[in-house]
């Protein structure tokens, strides 16, 4: 067969649909395959780990076993990688750590090896590890993502914020609203510490927009910031906008550099009533107002929650406390990230969304 190149004639009319309808059936003829092998390929790791424990428990054979059984494997099937002492330690761990096969079979193969042995590694029990198994699949998370929601304490911050959503929001939009709602917030990736202004805290959220909604959670689609209402002639400017997609409703959230006070929330009420009237689709639910701020007294943000009927919520956000002196002389200054933002100094809005 000849490898010279051949001369391609016009496509025939509707040849374009056609490729792209099998270059989608190929790609998920790929997927499946992908996700059999790494069905089988979880399993069996499971099933190895499980004999092991079994001699080990049941007929006494010593961790040494391991080492040899190492060796015996790799030398039967040298094309295979994953048969190191150090991986068969790690499949005896699976299976100490899931004994339900069941379980295995229906959720953890959906999750690469890698995957799971970083909840081996960097989480104590089963039901904390189910919890982030079932987000990382949710939401496709590498292991590096997850590695950083574990670290980053993502179970005990999700859905801690003061809300008034179960009095604003109709079931089960009030529970969704609530879980999509972290306290206190990390953004630790600005490189800012507390001392740091409302506006150059801003910024930097909007200069690290990518890190920024991640750290949001799923669902959360940047719209812009400071953003413009022009209400009866008078203009206002919404610190960052964004659209839920699985909330269907625009969020708003405003910034304060200091301790939550409960005025706060008229002017983030106001913000929402204006949304409401001119942004919002008629088919969009009620917009959401998210105040952060530095601080705040739990039981002084529930009260002035309590007296608003729009969908409200409170946290907190964390900055870098403090900075290693040579690791602080490496970090723009806040007057730098002002200057990088587009129309910081001539006052006009910058609705880029660009990382």
């Amino acid at each position: 067969m000849s490898d010279k190149p051949v001369k391609l004639t016009p496509a025939p009319e509707g040849y374009a649909g056609w490729l792209a309808e099998l270059k989608a059936q190929i790609h998920d003829a790929q997927q499946r395959a992908a996700q059999a092998l790494n069905l089988e390929l979880v399993v069996l790791y499971w099933k190895i780990g499980s004999a092991i424990l079994a001699r080990q428990d049941r007929q006494g054979w010593g961790a040494r076993v391991v080492d040899r059984l190492s060796q015996d494997l790799r030398s039967a099937f040298p094309e295979m990688q994953g048969f190191s002492p150090r991986n068969l330690k790690y499949m005896r761990a699976f299976a100490l750590g899931w004994p339900d096969l069941q379980f295995v079979q229906q959720v953890l193969h959906k999750l690469p090896w890698g995957h799971n042995l970083v909840l081996l590694d960097k989480l104590p029990g089963p039901q904390t590890r189910k919890w982030y198994a079932a987000k990382a699949i949710e939401h496709n998370w590498s292991r590096n993502v997850l590695v950083m929601q574990i670290e980053t304490r993502l179970l005990e911050r999700s859905g801690k914020a003061a809300t008034n959503f179960e009095l604003a929001l109709p079931k089960p939009l009030s529970d969704l609203a609530r879980e999509s709602l972290k306290d206190p917030y990390r953004f630790d990736f600005l490189g800012l510490t507390d001392e740091a202004q409302e506006r150059a805290v801003e910024g930097a959220l909007v200069k690290h927009v990518t890190e920024f909604l991640l750290e949001l959670g799923a669902g959360f689609a940047f719209v812009g910031r400071q953003v413009l209402l022009d209400v009866g002639g008078d203009e206002f400017f919404i610190d960052l906008l964004f659209y839920h997609l699985k909330l269907r409703c625009y969020v708003v959230i405003e910034l304060k550099g200091g301790k939550f006070k409960p005025e706060h929330l008229g002017q983030l009420s106001f913000y929402l009533t204006a949304v409401d009237e001119q942004v919002k689709h008629p088919q969009d639910n009620p917009t959401i107002g998210l105040l952060l701020c530095k601080s705040k007294n739990k039981v002084v943000a529930e009260y002035a929650l309590r007296q608003n009927t729009q969908p409200l919520g409170v946290a907190e956000y964390k900055l870098v406390e403090s900075l290693p002196e040579e690791l602080a002389t490496d970090l723009p200054s806040i007057q730098q990230i002002e200057r990088e933002l587009t129309g910081i100094e001539s006052g006009q809005p910058n609705t880029d969304d660009e990382s």
